[in-house]
């Protein structure tokens, strides 16, 4: 059972491909706006996020594709915009992980989807929300108060 079907190599490169695109989103806004909470943590989450998913792309012997995000991302006018940007952007990750379950049997790969599916919208989706929160509240979207924050997986 080491051969992967078209369609779970499908999904790792969905998956990837996801995980590229936020990480260089959250890049971005980090080069535009500073080292800004939710945004550093989560960046960092997306970074163990691509590990864990090259784990399966080496354990499968799979070729890697680049990250092909850099410099072609959304870019925003504030960080409040980012931040409810982020939301919406989380609730689709959580949706796109939830049919991405549903086309392999691979405990492997269930474990990984299952984790970073509870990543988002545990965390990461909490993150952004308090984030627009603040912003919507007046207090500019910053990221940079409430140390408590646990948005890192």
């Amino acid at each position: 059972m080491n051969k992967l079907a078209d369609t779970e190599i499908r999904v790792l490169h969905e998956a990837l491909d996801d995980e590229y695109h936020a990480w260089a989103i959250y890049d971005q806004v980090i080069a535009d706006f500073g080292e800004a909470r939710p945004f550093i943590n989560i960046r960092q989450a997306e970074a163990r996020h691509i590990e864990a998913l090259l784990g399966l792309f080496a354990r499968y012997g799979l070729p890697v594709p680049v990250n092909p995000w850099p410099g072609k991302v959304e870019r925003y006018a504030s960080l409040q915009a980012a931040c409810e940007a982020g939301v919406t952007a989380e609730i689709a990750n959580g949706e796109m992980y939830e049919r991405l379950l549903g086309q392999t049997q691979r405990n492997d790969i269930l474990t990984v989807l299952r984790h970073l599916q509870e990543a988002s919208q545990q965390r990461h989706l909490a993150a952004f929300q308090r984030c627009a929160q603040r912003g919507s509240a007046g207090g500019g979207g910053s990221g940079g108060r409430g140390a408590g924050n646990r948005e890192g997986v």
